[in-house]
């Protein structure tokens, strides 16, 4: 059995990886030059570090990230609420988010695919697929084409895998632009927190650790260091930019032989930080049944979960994000009453570890 995997992201790799150690033929491909060296997304979940365990990458990961001690909700520049990572009941045997930026995991998790003999074919792009009653035909765009028994694809919110099976990508647009900044800085106060701080009409700024001294800092406006409400000396700017979001999910992540995992299946906000953890899911799942014959279950099992964890991020995001008054001052008396209540903080923190 042969199986194509197009995009060499987190959730491509570790499908390649799932699949490999599992003793099925992999080949994965992708149309950019090179890995990417871009930090994107940050925060790694018990549940994907308990995923990635058999194939050995969590030691490395655990090895070189950040744990995340607590997060922590200011209004302005002024601590709302300190929720420390201790929950009840540990799942996964992990009580913590790991901190590392994406690039480094995707390093992380090609180092563990090429132990299993499997190299990414980068500068590789997909054109077309065809279904020739004995399997998928990969059609690339030099004109080669090559058969396999399955694809999946886990070619981002841009898909070719997507818009090859003709299937729909629907939901909306949010109308407000992002703003994102990779920084080094010295003498940051909390180095292992977590950081969400309010202010006036809506806004917000996040920050999250990536290493040692360097943070990655979003907001919901326009320049995310200049609304920064907490003083940063910022000893290096990596890198700058702004993004919108969509809000998108497949109806079906599978036509015929060809498969959908990560964001060429949804897309949401960045609130929770569940993007690439999903993608990580859907891939362990896809290996997971291919190799147990139970692909049937995966379509209905992850659109299931991908919803889930959509609505939870839309929710989240709404309530931080608001602009209204009313719901402002309700969500500072709410933090308020958790910040007195242990039980309360062990059940939200429950939730931010395990969704």
């Amino acid at each position: 059995m042969r199986v194509l995997i197009v995009g060499a992201g987190p959730t491509g790799v570790t499908a390649a990886v799932e699949l490999k150690r599992r003793g099925i033929e992999v080949e994965v491909i992708d149309k950019r030059e090179e890995g990417s060296g871009l930090s994107r997304a940050v925060g790694i979940t018990p549940e994907s570090l308990s995923l990635l365990t058999p194939s050995g990458a969590t030691e490395k990961l655990l090895a070189e990230g950040i744990h995340f001690q607590e997060a922590r909700i200011h209004r302005r520049a002024t601590l709302l609420l300190k929720l420390p990572f201790k929950v009840s009941k540990v799942k996964y045997g992990y009580e913590f988010i790991l901190g590392l930026p994406q690039d480094r995991t995707e390093t992380i998790l090609r180092e563990r695919l090429e132990s299993y003999g499997v190299r990414l074919r980068y500068a590789t792009e997909l054109k077309d697929l065809r279904d020739d009653g004995d399997g998928m035909v990969a059609v690339m765009a030099d004109g080669a084409e090559v058969r396999f028994d399955y694809v999946l694809g886990a070619d981002g919110v841009h898909s070719r895998c997507r818009e090859a099976m003709g299937l729909e990508y629907p939901g909306y647009e949010l109308p407000e632009t992002w703003s994102i900044a990779d920084v080094n800085a010295q003498n940051w106060p909390t180095p292992k927190s977590f950081i969400i701080c309010q202010f006036a009409r809506g806004g917000v700024v996040v920050v999250a650790p990536l290493a040692i001294d360097r943070y990655r800092v979003i907001s919901n406006r326009r320049d995310a260091l200049h609304n920064l409400p907490i003083e940063m000396e910022v000893t290096k700017i990596n890198r700058e930019g702004t993004f919108t979001i969509s809000i998108r999910q497949v109806r079906e992540y599978r036509k015929g032989r060809v498969f959908l995992a990560g964001d060429a299946a949804h897309c949401h906000s960045p609130v929770g930080g569940r993007g690439m953890n999903l993608g990580i899911a859907d891939a362990a799942e896809f290996a997971r049944r291919l190799a147990e014959d139970e692909l049937e279950g995966y379509s209905a099992s992850r659109h299931a979960e991908g919803a889930k964890v959509i609505m939870g991020s839309e929710r989240a995001r709404k309530i931080v994000t608001s602009k209204n008054p009313v719901i402002r001052r309700l969500f500072r008396w709410m933090l308020g009453v958790v910040s007195i209540v242990p039980p309360l903080q062990r059940r939200i923190t429950a939730i931010i570890l395990y969704g």
